[in-house]
């Protein structure tokens, strides 16, 4: 007879190198979206667009707008995951205020910041996910999803994902919006393929 596997708890400095090293990621794929004028999904994708159209940064935009979506994390997810989150979206908003200091990119091939931004993003967000963290908004809303009915994270973020970057062409070309639906596959691939509900047990 076999014995149930015992669900190992990640320790307090597991969570921590994970969620400065995941929002480390994001923020690099971020200033790479951004530097080639690209869009992602999520929470993200609408801080891209309001950042793209106003004088405000991204970093600015990303920290206020995830606000809201704190109470469902609460509710649904627990403080836990909801310190955690909050973290993950503040370090993130400094990251990308801070990115300016430490790299400086003068040519950029849009199809390279798409998809390498796109997997350093879904790789952050993978380290995150596996130590039940977000970066808050429409993260919080498939996590919860996939919890409580079993929908695949990865897949309907991508779907969400998807529709946000399609709806940006008022904000900027055809070609940028064609790119940056590459860059969310690509991030979601990467969520699709490796996380999956019951095969990551460590909390």
């Amino acid at each position: 007879m076999e014995h149930p596997q015992r669900v190992a708890r990640h320790t307090l400095f597991e969570d921590v190198q994970a969620i400065v090293i995941g929002t480390l990621f994001i923020s690099l794929g971020v200033a790479l979206f951004a530097q080639a004028k690209l869009l992602t999904g999520g929470t993200a994708g609408l801080a891209f667009l309001i950042h793209y159209a106003t004088p405000l940064s991204f970093g600015q935009v990303f920290f206020v707008i995830n606000l809201p979506f704190y109470y469902l994390a609460i509710k649904r997810m627990g403080w836990r995951f909801t310190v955690k989150t909050f973290c993950a979206v503040l370090l993130l908003s400094l990251f990308s205020e801070l990115q300016s200091h430490f790299i400086h990119i003068d040519g950029l091939n849009p199809f390279y910041a798409g998809v390498v931004g796109g997997l350093l993003m879904g790789a952050g967000f993978l380290m995150l996910f596996r130590h039940q963290a977000s970066l808050g908004g429409i993260n919080i809303v498939t996590l919860y999803l996939q919890d409580k009915y079993g929908i695949r994270a990865g897949k309907l973020q991508m779907a969400i994902d998807v529709s946000i970057v399609s709806a940006a062409l008022w904000v900027v070309n055809p070609l940028a919006v064609l790119v940056s639906v590459l860059g969310a596959v690509a991030l979601n691939l990467i969520l699709a393929v490796n996380h999956k509900p019951g095969r990551y047990l460590a909390a």
